[in-house]
């Protein structure tokens, strides 16, 4: 059975857990920030996705859509997993904003090699700190 809750989770969310407290909280922190990433990365491909220009317009256009839906994808698993083990998901785009580490794009053009390398450089990161949040969740931490 769950251990004594923090009061940020109403009883009527309490889920049942054997992790101690500190590894919901820590562990669920993670996996929100992880979250917040994949909505402000799929917004970032979609924004690519419906501004991208040039002579590999369609190949571009293509892949920008599909990506976005793959990490669109990733959203429900992650929240799913912070509630299974205990924790809360995130609730607003203002928390996302806040929680977010994948800067936004708000420039007017961005040509299209560039959005291609700011496109691998944060699917980059966030794979690693996808790495990361997974030690963490399976008690591996160094």
């Amino acid at each position: 059975m769950s251990k004594a809750k923090s009061d940020k989770v109403s009883p009527e969310l309490d889920t049942p857990t054997d992790l101690p407290q500190a590894a919901v909280d820590k562990i669920s922190a993670s996996l929100n920030t992880l979250l917040a990433d994949a909505f402000a990365l799929y917004l970032k491909t979609k924004n690519f996705h419906w501004h991208v220009s040039g002579r590999h317009f369609r190949d571009y256009h293509l892949m920008l859509d599909e990506q976005s839906d793959a990490i669109f994808a990733t959203t429900d698993q992650l929240a799913e997993r912070v509630r299974k083990l205990g924790g809360t998901t995130v609730r607003s785009i203002g928390q996302i904003g806040k929680l977010q580490t994948i800067k936004d794009n708000n420039e007017s053009y961005v040509p299209p090699r560039e959005m291609l390398r700011v496109f691998i450089d944060e699917t980059e990161r966030r794979t690693w700190f996808l790495f990361e949040a997974s030690r963490q969740e399976g008690g591996n931490e160094a």
